[in-house]
Parts: structure tokens; sequence; C-alpha cells
């Protein structure tokens, strides 16, 4: 018998949950598809989030030829016939699960055919695709991520569902718990109700029906329902403000929703946004401690995680470096801008190369002529960037 989800899986693109930055009126998805103009595409974001949901939802609005292929499960001989299908077809729709794990030879046998038009490819991953997609593929599509559904968006979800459920009856804070303990998962969301209808005596759930079925503690909301972002949002700024407790509170909050991907991403930000040159060291340490969680998973995993997590919030915090490049960027974005200076341009026989000079250093203008004497960084009060900038000063010989 087909599972709910199954069952509930959209087949036109106003059936979507959330997403309302890619699809709706006058938003780019629903443009493309009402335009008859697909792109390549990749859609990534967490389980549940609907990237497969959007992809049925886009052929089934097209009505174009489409195969549905796995990147682990399918083999070279699968792309070939689809390919070979979409030559019959003229074009092909072509959706690709796990795209992230797509060996060279299968990418080699797409990239021409993706390059022509022949296929148009809606990739779908839970992994970063500017860190796990190939570079050829993903100059060659467009990338939209996915962002994670709210309770609201979940409780949409589960009362359209229950109207393929006969005789059901389900109590408003039995929904409440399902949608706050999904996070932001729907088909883990439908799963969970399909399951408590069948496991109750007459279809009729309850919240101590769904405490039975479903034991693990609801961390990830408080009392007041605060969201994934909101916790999110705690974790980082605990960590800025150097209360390790809090820290390690929210981090528990993280690892109990099983977030890991969340916590990975939240905690390469704050190395960089947070602690930056007054801890450079953290960064690596920081993917240190990431690739230490992914190889032993949880729950060992909340060891590394742990030990990472006490050193951001006990490290010396420096913003400077990021908030120099912001400066930068916010002169280019008002037009302040040059030419780069002729003695720096490429080839340029004026050229003074440091490494010809004493500390490798010698005094030459690198600013195009009116920005000149700008200041961008403004170092921080911590051993590392003071040490820094005693290195600067004598490598200049100012003292």
């Amino acid at each position: 018998m087909e599972n709910l989800a199954n069952i509930m899986r959209p087949t036109k693109l106003d059936e979507i949950i959330g997403q309302s930055h890619l699809v709706g009126p006058d938003k780019v998805i629903t443009n493309l598809v009402n335009h008859n103009h697909l792109c390549s595409m990749i859609l990534y974001g967490r389980p549940g989030t609907g990237k497969t949901s959007i992809a049925n939802a886009i052929v089934g609005e097209l009505k174009k030829p489409y195969r549905f292929l796995n990147a682990t499960i399918n083999n070279k001989s699968d792309f070939d016939i689809a390919i070979e299908e979409a030559k019959m077809h003229g074009d092909m729709i072509l959706i690709i699960d796990e795209i992230h794990r797509m060996n060279k030879d299968k990418q080699d046998l797409l990239l021409p055919h993706i390059e022509s038009g022949l296929i148009t490819l809606i990739g779908l991953t839970t992994s970063n695709p500017y860190h796990k997609i190939n570079p050829a593929i993903r100059s060659r599509v467009q990338i939209f991520e996915l962002k994670d559904l709210s309770s609201e968006d979940i409780l949409i979800g589960l009362k359209r569902a229950s109207e393929k459920l006969p005789d059901i009856t389900v109590e408003e804070d039995a929904y409440t718990f399902i949608a706050n303990s999904s996070s932001g998962d729907v088909r883990s969301a439908m799963n969970l109700l399909e399951t408590a209808y069948y496991a109750s005596k007459d279809y009729h759930i309850t919240l101590e029906l769904l405490k039975k079925i479903h034991s693990k503690p609801v961390f990830f909301h408080d009392k007041n329902e605060d969201g994934h972002y909101d916790v999110l949002s705690a974790f980082q700024k605990s960590i800025r403000g150097s209360d390790v407790d809090a820290s390690l509170h929210y981090l528990a909050r993280l690892i109990e929703a099983g977030d890991l991907d969340s916590i990975y991403r939240r905690m390469s930000v704050i190395a960089y946004e947070d602690i930056g040159l007054a801890n450079p060291s953290i960064g690596p340490k920081v993917m240190a401690a990431i690739s230490a969680s992914e190889l032993v998973g949880l729950p060992e995993a909340r060891i590394p995680l742990g030990t990472i997590v006490t050193e951001m919030a006990l490290s010396p915090k420096s913003n400077s470096a990021h908030t120099a490049l912001d400066e930068a960027l916010n002169d280019l974005h008002k037009g302040n801008t040059g030419n780069v200076p002729n003695h720096i341009k490429t080839n340029s026989k004026d050229y003074l190369y440091p490494h010809n000079y004493p500390n490798s250093y010698v005094k030459q203008e690198y600013m195009p002529a009116n920005l000149k004497g700008k200041k961008y960084y403004h170092p921080r009060n911590n051993k590392y960037e003071n040490n820094l900038n005693k290195l600067w000063q004598e490598m200049r010989n100012d003292k």
C-alpha cells in the first residue's frame, strides 16, 4: 500500500508547501514553468523540504518526457538509456537524486547533452553544491536553495494529508506536536501522522498517543514554539558572547534534533565572523571537527562537536577582517572604485617586486588613485592582531 507522503506528492507547483521565495506568483521557478523555458538546476536543502516535490510538480505541469535516476543506485547504462530516450523525444528532463554522489563517468556522459539542451537537468541534493558538485556541472546549472519549513508550513501539509485518511480526527495539540517534532521535515511529519492513524483504536489522534509512538523529547522548539532559526541564532550569539554553558545548551538541542548540517554550517560561519583573527587556527579546527563528526556519526559526533564549541566559546573574538571586507564591498556598491595603477598591471616594467627588498617590503601604491589612503582594516585589541600589527610595523621599518 502506498504511504501517505507519496500520495501527497504534489503534481502542480501551487500544491508545494513553503518555498515561497521560489514558487508562487511571480517567483522564479513558477515563471520558468509558465514561460515553458526551464533551465537546468540544482535544488538543495535538508531532507523533507520539498526537493523531489518541486521536481515532480515541474514535470507534472510541463508534461514533457522525463526520467528519474539516482546517482548512486543507477549505473552508467541507465544514463545511456535516458540519453537515447531524450534523442528520440528531442529533449528530456532528467531528475537526478543525490547528484553530489554522481561519479566522473556519468558527469562526462551528461555534460555535452546538458550543454546542447538535449537534457534539462534537475539535480537534488542535501549537500551544499558549492562544495560537493563538480564545477563543470555547477557552471551549467542554476542553483536554488530550499529553506527549512516552518511549523506553520508543516501544519498546512498535515491538514491536507488528513483529508486522505477516512474517519480521522486529530486534536489541535496533536497537530502542533507533530509539526514541532518533525524538525522541518514534512515527509517525517506525514509518516508520524499515518502511523498514529493506524495505531489508534478509532482513528482519533491525541497528544498522549503521539508521545507513546514518538518518545523522543521535543527539545528543538521551546514552550513558546521558537523555531529552527531561533535556536541557531541563540547558538551563534552564545558563542559570540563567550558563554560556554549556553553554547553547549543550544548545541545539545541541535544535536538532539539530529540537525548536524545546520551545526556544521553555523560553526563554519562563526569561526570567521566572530572569532576570526583573534584565533585564526579555529577555522581549520572547526573543519577537522566536522570531518571527525561525519566520520563517526551520532551519537559519537557529540564528542568532537562539544570540544570545538567549548573552544570557540572560550576563544577571544574579532570581526575585524570580515567588517573590513564589508567596507570594501560597500565602496564598490557606491561606485567608489577606479583604475588599477599602471605599475601593478599585468607585465608592467615599473612594478617593484617586494621580495627583492629588505623584509620583502617596498613602499609603492596599490590602491586606485581616488582611494589612495583608504583604510578598511581596523585591528582589534587581541594578542594575535597586536602581534600582526607589530610585525607589520617592523617590516615597514615604521617604529
